[in-house]
């Protein structure tokens, strides 16, 4: 039998569903079939780097049977990279390679991925079988494929591969037809390699992936963090390069870690072999997980995330652990409890190699022949009106009843008599509901705003507006940035006076904040800026805490200023009388918070939990707790608390400045109260924002302050407040990117750093592994 094995995905950029086509291409043949794979190749240059986001292509020699369909470009998709090749030379190379070839069946692999997949099955009228390897249930990018006709294309197909009842859930949700589930193949060595046998407490732990938020490495990595500092474990990573995996980090001294990059399938099974678990913490969007089954090969077990695709793969207990996706405690303690079983390793090694039997190649490569035969036995329709059904794909190939696509409960959705999933699914349609109640009223008040001031009255207040006060206004908020960073500088230097800080690090770590701040809901600018600060510090984990007691620190200070905004406007205005004296109370709540924050140590010392888990949660606090002490050292430090007070306040008094500029520039001439006013209003309602950057809620609190404190038109208000709120964004972006270029970061890392920033807390061990005794259930 002559088969072309269709990829979408670049050959030297090799995923999952490449090294599935390279290694059925290698059993087909062995089983005396010629398969041929036709797949776009990027050459290693300079111009595949770009096309690729900086990623670089493998090295790797076209072996005879694969025909080179040209270049690719990387384009994110699902949590990852797809590398697609999108040009007509591709699509012509393509055609003319199966028209020529003399095929008996084309296998066309991922047929939802564009461009290459979709003109096989429009083009071609050989028998065809495509494989769905993908696993997603994102109703936007499925739907935009069956609104360019990907579901029609299908019907084309005579036979339909899903790798797992997760990949068949996404074809028959969104394309509908029949699926039969052959998972990926394993190559299982003939002779079982020799397994290495470590103490109680020493741990050899794998990682195998790229280093992109779905793979979960961000997750692993503060498990292991905290595995490190009780017991003597290793890290091995393979896939991401070391500044990938430094950029991700929260430790980027990488203690504990070996980063081996890319490797070839001979380096990746020796090293597979010589672990003693492999850890795969994806976050979900698996179908499979091809890496589950390559460790059981060599005869090693797992602890994975309890997602659909794993799920399937791990026989929990048995083979290998599943723990919640995201749960750094978790995978912590999972880990921590094989480093110091090892008899339970060893029992788990060997159900690991029994179960890989099952994806053992030949046994796989049988059931995808199978399904080739089954393809070549359709029956061609016989009628014309048939005919013409089948190739514009309006019937099914296959000569069966046509499957329209169907609704149906995620595979990943838990079951509907558990009521933990109950409650998650409760929370997650109470944060939806939310989001989407925050963005309708966004909307709604956008909306109403704009009926009653009028489109042509705020154009017209723009109109009027100078542009020299406006850049006037930027360069002061610039050199606000400045001052900030001065006195954060100060603040560090009183609370962690041994650390290795620069005042350029601060600028650097308090600029990225800003950007952040700018671009995330829920601020998460405050982490952001301490993570980095407390990995130029050394000993992150450590430093955290502290560096988060400086925040509380500058907040303080922060307060003390709006107080003295607050002040300002009181005296200049008669704002808070026929019952607007909401704003005033929203003074209370920064203060308040505060209050509670250091109030917190006393509260724990005075109430004792016997739960324990409220125990332990009420320890970990406490112990926060004197952390954050120690970020408050710089008020009894003459010389650094004058310092930071100072330079804090003179920030606030730029921003000031800065308001007032941008009132000199709409024609505004209500002085410097006013300005005060504002900038008071805005940062009050920031700080809970309901928005990035408080958008929307930033223009009325604008509005209702100038209109009805300071008479001010409404138009002229609202166009001051967009113009305020792009200068700020502006001033972000001008000292945010900057920053993040010198310190050799990128937008996402700091992102996935500051959702992933709560250190792992492990339990003490107990005292039989702390005497090096073991202890085996």
């Amino acid at each position: 039998m002559r088969v072309a094995l269709v990829s979408p995905y670049s050959w030297t950029y090799p995923g999952g569903v490449s090294r599935h086509i390279e290694a059925l291409a290698h059993e087909l043949h062995a089983q005396g079939h010629d398969a041929r794979v036709l797949a776009p190749f990027d050459p290693v240059d300079r111009l595949s780097t770009r096309l690729h986001r900086g990623a670089e292509p493998q090295a790797r020699e076209a072996p005879d049977w694969l025909i080179p369909l040209g270049r690719t470009f990387g384009v994110p998709a699902n949590g990852a990279v797809s590398n697609l090749a999108v040009t007509p030379t591709a699509v012509a190379r393509l055609r003319n390679a199966l028209a020529t070839g003399g095929f008996d069946v084309v296998h066309v692999h991922e047929p939802n991925a564009p461009l290459l997949s979709w003109d096989v099955m429009a083009s071609c009228r050989l028998p065809m079988v495509g494989t769905f390897h993908c696993f997603s249930a994102n109703a936007l990018t499925n739907g935009a494929g069956v609104a360019f006709g990907a579901a029609r294309q299908m019907h084309r197909l005579h036979e339909r591969i899903a790798v797992s009842d997760a990949a068949a859930w996404t074809g028959q949700r969104f394309y509908g037809g029949r699926y039969r589930v052959i998972p990926n193949g394993v190559h299982v060595p003939e002779v079982a390699p020799e397994r290495p046998r470590r103490d109680a407490g020493r741990l050899r732990i794998a990682f195998v992936g790229q280093a992109v938020e779905r793979k979960g490495l961000p997750v692993l990595l503060r498990a292991f963090d905290a595995l490190r500092e009780q017991l003597p474990v290793e890290l091995v990573v393979i896939g991401p390069s070391e500044e990938e995996v430094r950029r991700v980090a929260f430790d980027e001294s990488l203690r504990g870690v070996t980063v081996l990059g890319r490797v070839d399938d001979e380096t990746k099974a020796r090293e597979l072999a010589d672990a003693d678990v492999l850890c795969a913490p994806s976050l979900g969007g698996e179908s499979f997980g091809m890496v589950l089954t390559e460790a059981f090969a060599q005869g090693v077990p797992v602890v994975a995330s309890d997602i659909v695709g794993y799920r399937d793969v791990v026989s929990a207990g048995r083979d290998g652990l599943l723990v919640p996706p995201g749960d750094a405690q978790a995978l912590a303690h999972a880990l921590r409890d094989l480093a110091l079983r090892p008899a339970r390793r060893q029992t788990m090694s060997e159900a690991a190699r029994r179960s890989a039997h099952r994806y053992a190649w030949p046994r796989i490569a049988s059931r995808v022949v199978g399904a080739y035969e089954d393809a070549m036995a359709a029956p061609a329709p016989s009628r014309a009106v048939a005919r013409f059904a089948v190739e514009h794909g309006l019937r099914p190939a296959d000569g069966r009843e046509l499957v329209t696509p169907q609704r149906m409960p995620r595979p990943d959705a838990p079951p509907a008599d558990d009521v933990a999933g109950r409650r998650a699914r409760r929370r997650r349609y109470a944060r939806r509901g939310l989001v989407a109640a925050a963005g309708v009223g966004t909307v709604g008040l956008a909306a109403l705003g704009l009926q009653r001031i009028g489109l042509d009255s705020i154009a017209e207040s723009f109109v009027r507006s100078s542009p020299p006060w406006v850049l006037l206004a930027l360069a002061v908020f610039t050199l606000s940035m400045l001052f900030r960073a001065i006195s954060w500088h100060a603040i560090l230097r009183a609370a962690i006076p041994d650390a290795p800080l620069r005042q350029v690090d601060t600028f650097r770590a308090t600029a990225i904040g800003v950007l952040m701040s700018a671009t995330l809901p829920a601020r998460l600018g405050e982490p952001s800026r301490a993570l980095i600060i407390s990995r130029r510090a050394g000993r992150p984990r450590e430093r955290l805490p502290v560096v988060l007691g400086t925040l509380v620190s500058q907040t303080l200070i922060n307060v003390l200023a709006l107080i003295l905004l607050g002040t300002v406007m009181i005296s200049s205005i008669r704002l808070f009388k026929d019952g607007d004296g909401a704003l005033l109370t929203l003074t209370i709540a920064p203060l308040a918070l505060l209050l509670l924050v250091l109030a917190v140590p006393y509260l724990l010392r005075q109430r004792r939990f016997h739960h324990p888990r409220l125990r332990s949660v009420q320890q970990r606090v406490r112990g926060w707790s004197h952390a954050l002490r120690d970020g408050l050292r710089v008020f009894i430090q003459p010389r650094n608390g004058s310092i930071a007070v100072s330079a804090q306040l003179f920030a606030w008094a730029l921003q000031w400045l800065g308001c007032y500029l941008l009132l000199r520039a709409f024609g505004i001439h209500e002085g410097l109260g006013a300005a005060a006013a504002v900038l008071f209003a805005v940062n009050v309602t920031a700080v809970l924002p309901a928005t990035p950057s408080n958008l929307g809620v930033f223009q009325a609190a604008c509005v209702a302050v100038l209109s009805a404190g300071y008479g001010v038109g409404q138009a002229d208000a609202l166009g001051y407040g967009i113009v305020l709120q792009a200068v700020e964004l502006v001033t972000a972006f001008l000292v945010g990117m900057p920053a993040m270029l010198a310190e050799g970061v990128t937008w996402r890392d700091v992102r996935m750093r500051a959702l992933h920033a709560s250190p792992v807390d492990l339990p003490p061990l107990p005292a039989q592994h702390r005497a090096g005794a073991e202890v085996e259930s």
